[in-house]
């Protein structure tokens, strides 16, 4: 029996930081050997948008946003990127803060319409949108919506937990019904993967393999621009020297289209 389910039959042991290494070290193998076609499908949409000048909107909600940020401002990223949230119905749309509050902002779809309303969008734009549940109102019709006016969508999710709970949109419809590419961060139901004795799990995953997806799908990206003869627009630290010229004279290219506010 493994660490992670217990010492002996009917008893869960306390969690162990060593069996949650040698599972997330599992997956970080496996992820790129098993998705190697959806991350190539998704660096090709990628480098498509940079063509046509078109900018990366990312969108994630709760924790999904750690990984909206990965994508969207980064060093050792793309510049022509931009991060979607929550808060810019505030920021960005006139909204009272204290609507961040609801408990239900982001199972509510009427918000992605007034955070896709106060955003930076042109129609040859891609959009990722990171949700391990998938489900959740905000994140079902931004797709939607996105799908509507024509952009190309990478939807990155857990397909396992999304299957296993109930749609919360009015169509009935998930983030990986609506998407071109999708991504399967291979989280596994409530995302956890320690359980505890008393009931519940510790350790989630589905951050740091959703971030291992997200920079593949960048790496592939500006390896297949090099590759074509291109320069890739990729930040550097701006706690190097030159970071700071370097950076703001790429940003100055999509002075309008990206935003590295809030």
């Amino acid at each position: 029996m493994s660490a992670e389910t217990g010492t002996a039959a009917g008893t869960i042991a306390p969690p162990d930081p060593d069996a949650y290494v040698r599972h997330v070290a599992r997956l970080v193998r496996e992820i790129p050997v098993e998705q190697a076609g959806p991350i190539a499908a998704a660096a090709g949409l990628v480098v498509r948008a940079l063509n046509r000048g078109g900018v990366v909107q990312a969108f994630g909600s709760g924790h999904s946003e750690a990984v909206a940020m990965e994508i969207a401002g980064r060093a050792g990223g793309l510049v022509p990127t931009n991060r979607l949230a929550l808060r810019d119905i505030v920021l960005y749309g006139g909204a009272d803060r204290t609507e961040l509050e609801r408990y239900d902002l982001e199972r509510d779809p009427a918000v992605a319409h007034r955070i896709l309303d106060a955003a930076p969008v042109e129609a040859d734009d891609l959009f990722v949108i990171i949700s391990s549940s998938g489900v959740n109102g905000v994140v079902v019709e931004l797709a939607s919506l996105v799908k509507e006016r024509g952009h190309d969508l990478v939807a990155l999710t857990s397909l396992a937990h999304s299957s296993a709970v109930p749609a919360r949109h009015p169509s009935g419809r998930r983030l990986c019904d609506l998407a071109d590419v999708v991504l399967d961060n291979r989280a596994p139901y409530g995302d956890a993967v320690l359980p505890l004795p008393g009931g519940g799990a510790v350790a989630a995953v589905s951050t740091i393999t959703s971030v291992l997806l997200a920079q593949l799908v960048v790496t592939r990206a500006v390896a297949e621009l090099l590759a074509a003869g291109q320069a890739p627009p990729v930040y550097l630290s701006a706690n190097v020297p030159e970071g700071d010229a370097h950076n703001l004279a790429l940003e100055a290219r999509y002075a309008g289209r990206i935003r590295r506010g809030g």
